[in-house]
């Protein structure tokens, strides 16, 4: 892999690569084309079914201002959360609400000059449109900051809204280059990086074990579509060939077709670029005698599954997700597990987003604290300087102790759980790592090693 520069708990419900923020930029898929398959015999020409060409995101720098003075001494912050409890990435919604429910308690419980309030939403997803009344709700209980949501698509729905009304939208887990030029206002910020490296990273290991030939089934939104392209990339330029790639819908139940189309193609290997879905076409892609270590996942469907399969149906399927080494967050695990479980919440099977949905808070606080201001511009116009990406500020790795710089007068950079993070211009962070994960006969996954 090549190094670039760059509370309230309701009860609703594992190799690093690093980039910097000019990486991220330099390709990139878009459009949402119909539904369809695409496949050929190996070795025969074929039409890819996506439209790769428009590759980079638009060029887009927001302006900045506030007019506010910090540091806050007294401010109570509304944030609310537009999270995963229904739809098709809801497996992500225990590990992401209970990070954001721990961040806010941290925040409170060091009583250094901001309070949350926590409001818990559902993003759902674009099939079941929970965002369409969880949104305004959001806003008009006084939310000027909405965390959410964990797909891309599903935030794509609803982002022009959060910015029309001034508030800021915050997602841990949206991975899509189409954010990267989007003409936010400034108002809209990721701790998970752009899914150029991930397709970077996911194509590499595809061909790194010895694949020649792939098929993908890819669900049709600006993620699915997008990784894909960046995947295909990566593949082919380590010498593979793509030979078929099947597209879905959200809401679909069927993926006889997909599975069937892409399996004419006899790849050595099938990437699912999917969410939840997964869980049906693993079945079918078994019951056709595809083995299992030739399958690769990615951070919309990389989940533990356990005994929803027998066991060994997963053995030696990989997969990716923007991750850091969990050996070196096993402090911040453990004391989110028990802060859940205090809750009366069941135990957390996995922590996918977790560290970037604690950090998601903790940024927006240290912000507000900053601008001495909840409101969304102001505190935007300080979230790049508490990330570090001004470049002259001190060294922190917690809430109180950024917060004892900026209120001693000071510039804090705060490096979280989920790396260092240090946004660019446009909201992105310019340094993220991918875990590379493996599946054992328990079908659940483990960290393996560097992407």
């Amino acid at each position: 892999m090549t190094v670039l520069t760059r509370s309230r708990a309701a009860k609703i419900m594992g190799g690093i690569a690093l980039v910097g923020a000019s990486a991220l930029v330099l390709a990139g898929c878009s459009g949402s084309p119909a539904p369809g398959a695409s496949s050929a015999a190996p070795g025969d020409d074929y039409t890819f079914p996506i439209d790769c060409d428009k590759a980079a995101p638009e060029s887009y720098t927001p302006e900045y201002s506030s007019t506010s003075k910090g540091p806050g001494t007294d401010l109570k912050y509304t944030i609310g959360t537009a999270l995963p409890v229904t739809g098709n990435l809801a497996f992500l919604g225990p590990p992401e609400i209970s990070a954001t429910e721990y961040a806010a308690s941290v925040v409170n419980e060091a009583d250094k000059g901001v309070t949350i309030d926590l409001v818990q939403g559902d993003s759902g997803d674009t099939d079941n449109k929970a965002y369409e009344t969880e949104v305004p709700r959001l806003l008009n209980a006084g939310a000027t900051a909405i965390i959410g949501a964990a797909s891309s698509g599903t935030s794509l729905q609803f982002i022009d809204q959060v910015i029309a009304a001034d508030a800021i939208q915050f997602s841990p887990a949206n991975t899509s280059a189409a954010f990267t030029g989007y003409k936010d206002k400034g108002l809209y910020w990721r701790t998970a990086p752009s899914d150029v490296l991930q397709g970077e990273v996911l194509g590499n290991l595809i061909s790194g074990d010895g694949n020649e030939t792939l098929g993908l089934i890819v669900l049709n939104d600006s993620y699915g579509t997008g990784l894909a392209c960046f995947t295909k990339d990566a593949f082919e330029k380590a010498g593979g060939k793509v030979v078929a790639a099947s597209l879905y819908n959200t809401g679909d139940t069927n993926f006889s077709a997909q599975v069937e189309d892409v399996l004419a193609a006899d790849p050595d290997a099938i990437a699912l670029i999917t969410f939840e879905e997964v869980k049906t076409i693993i079945p079918e892609l078994v019951g056709a005698s595809f083995p299992s270590d030739k399958m690769y996942f990615v951070d919309g469907n990389l989940s533990n599954f356990g005994d929803e399969f027998p066991a060994g149906t997963l053995t030696g399927a990989k997969g990716t997700y923007p991750a850091v080494d969990p050996a070196t967050i096993t402090e911040f695990r453990d004391n989110l597990q028990k802060y859940w479980t205090d809750e009366g919440n069941e135990e957390l099977k996995d922590f996918t987003y977790a560290p970037e949905s604690y950090d998601a808070v903790i940024l927006l606080a240290l912000a507000a604290l900053e601008a001495g201001s909840t409101e969304g511009p102001d505190v935007a116009a300080h979230l790049q300087q508490v990330s570090g990406g001004s470049g002259d500020g001190t060294k922190c790795t917690s809430y109180a102790e950024c917060a004892d710089i900026i209120i001693g007068g000071g510039v804090a950079d705060y490096d979280g759980v989920s790396g260092p993070i240090t946004f660019d211009e446009v909201g992105d962070p310019t340094q993220a790592s991918i875990g590379i994960f493996e599946f054992g006969d328990d079908n659940n996954n483990e960290f393996v090693e560097v992407g």
